[in-house]
């Protein structure tokens, strides 16, 4: 036998493999390893006899926790897809969202709670003025920060680290201003849940929460499709050398990106604190979450953040039938890594990104 037909034998053995290494890195063979997980999680829990309408109650739970961690990812993904870095320090701005909203509420007269609501007309607007606050201190460390390693040409490692030591010092700065302590919007003050069909219970502030998402989603889709700034920070995410060469103020992108992502984290934050309570380790906890949802959905892809969040919401919510809710992480720790074996660039992500 010669070489070349030896050469085209080898081929020919290895063909199948790449054959079923091309099925598995598919989007259709990454729905169906989550459909399986979701369908193990739901086996799991009736064998602890859990109840059908016990379920649905979690799901509907699930897709609440969903928006909160879709607000929170969205903005993580959206500081990747203009800079192309992790930054670690995106859970700390989630934190100061709801920090600085409690702060607005003490400062805010006092307000009659809107039924079915928890909360009266002081919250939103202790939320929409916390929202620009946070992005203004974004933007900050990006000038203090990464601004500089950008000039310099740094390399992505550096940005990582610096993202993470931004970490540690916007925590600690929660810990000096306002203690170690828990703090809740409004401690003591009841929240009935809501008969739906099925037998589903579900408080109002959570579906508020919902709802929120979703239209804040709707927003940055005008934004990122409508507008000029965000044509803008699309072709950025696209190809930065070419958007400067075509005249589109990068530096000015970059603002935008980092006042939208830390606007999104305070969102993220503020409706976290409201469904529990307040901590300086809200947004630590919620960064693993955050990039798994990001991951998932196509790292860059905002729209697919919100999907990857909801999936990981509800998978979340209905491992809680059979574990303790504090192993929640682990549950988006193993979506994470399979989307990272099956198919790295996410389930809207691009084909070989």
């Amino acid at each position: 036998m010669s070489m070349s037909d030896e050469a085209a034998a080898v081929t020919r053995q290895r063909r199948p493999a790449e054959r079923i290494r091309a099925v598995v890195q598919t989007r259709a063979f990454l729905l169906v390893a989550v459909v399986a997980l979701f369908i193990v999680l739901v086996a799991l829990a009736i064998h602890q006899g859990v109840g059908a309408s016990r379920l649905l109650s979690l799901a509907a739970w699930g897709v609440m926790l969903g928006g909160i961690i879709g607000l929170g990812s969205i903005g993580l993904t959206l500081v990747y897809g203009v800079l192309k870095f992790p930054n670690f320090s995106h859970g700390a701005l989630v934190t100061f969202g709801a920090y600085f909203t409690y702060a607005f509420m003490a400062w805010l007269p006092e307000s009659a709670p809107l039924r079915p609501l928890s909360f009266g007309w002081t919250f939103p607007v202790a939320l929409v003025l916390s929202m620009p606050l946070v992005g203004l201190v974004a933007l900050a460390v990006d000038r203090v920060v990464y601004r500089r390693l950008r000039r310099q040409n740094a390399h992505l490692v550096l940005f990582a680290m610096a993202s993470l030591a931004m970490a540690f010092f916007l925590r600690s700065v929660i810990y000096i201003v306002w203690g170690p302590d828990f703090h809740f919007f409004f401690p003591g003050r009841a929240n009935p849940a809501l008969e739906l069909p099925f037998n589903i219970r579900v408080r109002a502030d959570q579906v508020f929460i919902l709802l929120l998402a979703l239209a804040i989603m709707a927003g940055l889709y005008v934004l990122l499709e409508r507008t000029r700034i965000g044509k803008a920070m699309r072709a950025t995410a696209d190809n930065p050398e070419l958007a400067q060469v075509r005249g589109i103020n990068t530096e000015r992108v970059i603002a935008w990106t980092w006042l939208l992502g830390g606007a999104l984290a305070a969102a993220g934050g503020t409706m976290y604190g409201l469904s529990s309570q307040l901590r300086p380790e809200m947004g630590f906890w919620l960064l693993l979450p955050m990039f798994a949802a990001a991951i998932m959905g196509g790292i860059g892809n905002p729209y697919g953040a919100l999907v990857g969040a909801l999936v990981i919401g509800v998978t979340h919510q209905v491992s809680t039938a059979f574990l303790d809710p504090t192993y929640g992480p682990a549950v988006a720790f193993v979506l994470m890594v399979i989307v990272l074996l099956v198919r790295p660039q996410g389930l809207f992500g691009r084909e070989g990104g």
